[in-house]
């Protein structure tokens, strides 16, 4: 880039960027942001909390979300099991063990059922969770007297970023 004027040089740099840039656009737009749930609200994983009512009122649950256990150190712990094992309080197959610390996040990765118990005798009591896990639905158009506009929102926002970067990057001048 010898003997290149300095604005000849920020534009040759711009539109190498520019491909990158509308790439991280399209990606952005597909992401969503995961929820983070507290397992029992404030009652946490503790003794005598009805999870079932806690389940209903919390649901749906999505792949990416988090369940965050927070519990008595010592007092409980968080085993992750199958169907059987959820059924009849059994944590001697365990999926999954967490009991050091006061609190256990958990990221609900893919679709399908989840199965919680605490293995210290508190299953007996209540204290087993049991979710369903579903993908994310997809984003819902906005509203548009448009027939087709959703298939020409995304060109249409993805044209104007462009064209605001193409303002940016390469001024009119007269």
């Amino acid at each position: 880039m010898a003997g290149m004027q300095p604005q000849e040089k920020l534009r040759g740099g711009a539109v190498a960027a520019l491909p990158f840039f509308l790439l991280l656009i399209m990606v952005s737009h597909q992401l969503v942001s995961a929820d983070r749930f507290s397992v029992g609200d404030s009652k946490g994983w503790n003794p005598n909390v009805n999870y079932t009512v806690w389940v209903e009122k919390q649901k749906p649950f999505h792949v990416g979300d988090w369940l965050v256990f927070y519990y008595q150190s010592g007092m409980a712990d968080v085993v992750q099991v199958d169907e059987a094992g959820y059924n009849k309080c059994d944590a001697s197959n365990p999926i999954s063990n967490y009991s050091k610390g006061r609190s256990y996040a958990f990221e609900l990765n893919h679709t399908g059922r989840y199965y919680f118990i605490c293995s210290r005798g508190y299953c007996y009591g209540g204290m087993r969770l049991a979710i369903a896990v579903e993908h994310l639905p997809p984003p819902s158009p906005p509203p548009s007297s448009l027939k087709d506009s959703s298939a020409a929102a995304p060109c249409r926002l993805l044209a104007l970023t462009a064209s605001l970067l193409a303002a940016a990057l390469f001024p009119f001048h007269l």
